[in-house]
Order: structure tokens, then sequence, then C-alpha cells
């Protein structure tokens, strides 16, 4: 069963990704992020990838796509609050996008 992050857990574990550029959302418990890829096509495409990993790991982002923008948020909705899950799913997004970008997309 997932819990939410403790206040101990929390410095460990969002740190890494407050250095990625992830920041806390005002007023919930989430993170956030934008993503900037060159055209909609690689943005359509890296939102692909993470689908698969989202329903195979049953956590689902929020997230808005406009053009080659994907913006994100993260939170567990059955803790009402920031999980491992997030942090998990935060940086399967961030490994991909930078492998897109290493392959030039």
């Amino acid at each position: 069963m997932t819990e939410r992050l403790s206040e101990e857990t929390r410095k460990t574990v969002l740190q890494p990704l407050f250095d990625t550029g992830w920041g806390m959302v005002d007023g919930r418990d989430a993170i956030c992020k934008s993503f900037k890829f060159p055209d909609f096509t690689d943005a359509f495409g890296w939102m692909s990838r993470v689908a698969l990993w989202a329903e195979k790991w049953d956590h689902h982002p929020e997230w808005q796509n406009t053009y080659n923008r994907v913006t994100v948020t993260l939170t567990t909705h059955s803790v009402d609050g920031l999980s491992t899950l997030d942090a998990k799913l935060a940086r399967k997004m961030d490994g991909l996008f930078a492998h897109d970008e290493g392959r030039g997309q």
C-alpha cells in the first residue's frame, strides 16, 4: 500500500527532483514540471512512452500538452499528497526526456 511521504523522507526523495526542475505546486501537496520539445510529434511521443510506464505502475499524471510543451503535475490521490510513486514517475519522466534529447529529439 502506498503511503504519503513523511517529512523526513521528503528531504531525501524530493531534493534531487527539485535539482532537475521539478517544483512544488502552490496550495497542493504535488510537484510539477514543464518539458519543452522540438515539436508536437516529439512531445506526443514522449507522452506515449510515459503513459506505458504510468499504466504499468497504475499511477497516472495530470498533464497538459500544448504544441511542443507538456506540463505535468504529480500527486497520489489515494493518499491526498505526494508518495514514492510520484518520485518514481518523475524520475522516469526525466530519464525518458534525457534519452530523447540524447537522440536529438
